[in-house]
């Protein structure tokens, strides 16, 4: 008896939660089409730093910098490669000192931009 009231309470619950999660018809959209969801256009914050440049790869697309400490996104003085637009190296060698900003979205810093 027991069981068959838990089978029939947890198809009960089944069936309003499926109905609770179903698209509203009735709801007017109108006046809404330009509205974007905020974290759809919100973009990470840009983090500026100075350092040394380590390493260039091209092929990888990667410059790998020896920088300061970055309050920002709290990071220590640390040296790491950043993701880096070809474009962006051009007239950058080893050994230069740099100003850089950078973009940390999902664990990976792009430079944004990098001068001397």
């Amino acid at each position: 008896m027991k069981l068959t009231l838990i089978a029939v309470a947890s198809t009960v619950v089944t069936l309003t939660l499926s109905a609770l999660a179903e698209d509203m018809p009735g709801m007017k959209m109108d006046g809404m089409e330009g509205m974007q969801m905020e974290q759809e256009t919100k973009q990470a914050p840009v983090a500026t730093a100075d350092g040394t440049i380590k390493a260039i790869d091209t092929a990888k697309h990667t410059v790998t910098i020896s920088h300061g400490a970055v309050p920002a996104v709290q990071w220590p003085p640390m040296t790491m490669a950043f993701s880096v637009a070809e474009d962006q190296l051009t007239g950058l060698t080893v050994g230069d000192r740099v100003t850089f900003s950078f973009r940390l979205e999902s664990g990976k810093a792009t430079i944004v931009s990098i001068k001397k």
